[in-house]
């Protein structure tokens, strides 16, 4: 793996993305950087007696960053590798009052401490399963404004997708120039939907690599694995919304990139394309965010034509 050479501690952090701020670094494309991040609780959850209701709400879901990188504009992407991510050894999942699918059905607040060791996750005696670690807030500085690392939008943000993990690429546009990117609110692990609203939040350290390409962007953050091109979209509270928009971000790829018609982008996302749900957790204040997976083929092997 390539080593960093720069490194930025958890006490380097923001609790939202602005137009409008220093970055705390400034590296050039190629910089690899070891970042250290909070668990989304900053701290504040060490048992099962830390209980939302006790936690200061205003220290939820900090980002380390902002990180300029020299030479990204806007019409530009900035690219962030994840080269290893390495969960702390414990972590905490909740169930919140008023959010989640089956919120009716259990006592909250409630929360319960995971154990991470060996690539292994502990719920309890009966229950572990294999890490999956990965990182919920990723984003760069949005057109304008000041937007909470709490949402999710064109800029990325709380994006909360599992397969924002280890060796996967994200895809960013570039809003502002340096593009001012942030990280945080690792998971050891996270389902689809995230319907209890949390993952399991764990503080740790992550390796990531940032590149820029020049006059190339999408209309949403775009994640990129080995087999696969991941187009998202976001709503304050609508998934339908959110569904149709990462439908059309994936179409407008294949057909302004890869030349496809529009009824073959449409019918091959059909029928070789995954659409699915990152994160729904509603009712809840949060972002809701939906994801259409792209297989990578000969005939569109990366998200941009370079």
């Amino acid at each position: 793996m390539e080593q960093a050479t720069v490194k930025i501690g958890r006490d380097q952090h923001v609790w939202s993305f602005a137009a409008e701020r220093e970055a705390v670094v400034t590296v050039e494309p190629g910089t690899v950087i070891e970042i250290e991040t909070w668990d989304c609780f900053t701290g504040q959850v060490q048992s099962e007696e830390d209980t939302l209701e006790k936690l200061d709400l205003s220290r939820i879901n900090s980002a380390t960053g902002p990180i300029a990188v020299r030479g990204a504009e806007p019409g530009d992407t900035l690219s962030v590798t994840l080269l290893d991510i390495r969960p702390g050894s414990q972590g905490a999942a909740m169930c919140i009052p008023g959010w989640g699918q089956l919120i009716d059905r259990v006592h909250s607040p409630t929360t319960r401490i995971f154990h991470v060791a060996n690539g292994v996750v502990t719920m309890n005696d009966r229950v572990s399963f294999p890490a999956r670690p990965m990182f919920g807030v990723i984003g760069v500085s949005p057109a304008s404004g000041d937007v909470s690392t709490f949402f999710a939008d064109r800029h990325g943000g709380n994006m909360d997708d599992h397969v924002n993990g280890i060796g996967a690429t994200i895809h960013l546009p570039v809003f502002q120039s340096g593009a001012q990117l942030a990280i945080g609110d690792m998971h050891a692990s996270m389902g689809d939907g995230e319907i209890s609203g949390t993952g399991v939040e764990v503080g740790g350290t992550g390796i990531i690599k940032v590149d820029v390409i020049k006059a190339k962007c999408g209309g949403w953050p775009i994640t990129e694995t080995p087999e696969a091109i991941y187009t998202h979209a976001t709503s304050p509270d609508s998934i339908d919304d959110a569904l149709k928009m990462a439908c059309e971000e994936a179409a407008r790829l294949l057909v302004d990139e890869w030349a496809f018609s529009m009824e073959d982008a449409f019918m091959f996302l059909s029928v070789a394309g995954d659409l699915g749900i990152a994160q729904y957790c509603h009712p809840s204040p949060g972002s809701v965010i939906a994801r259409m997976r792209i297989p990578k083929l000969s005939s569109n092997p990366t998200p941009f034509r370079l």
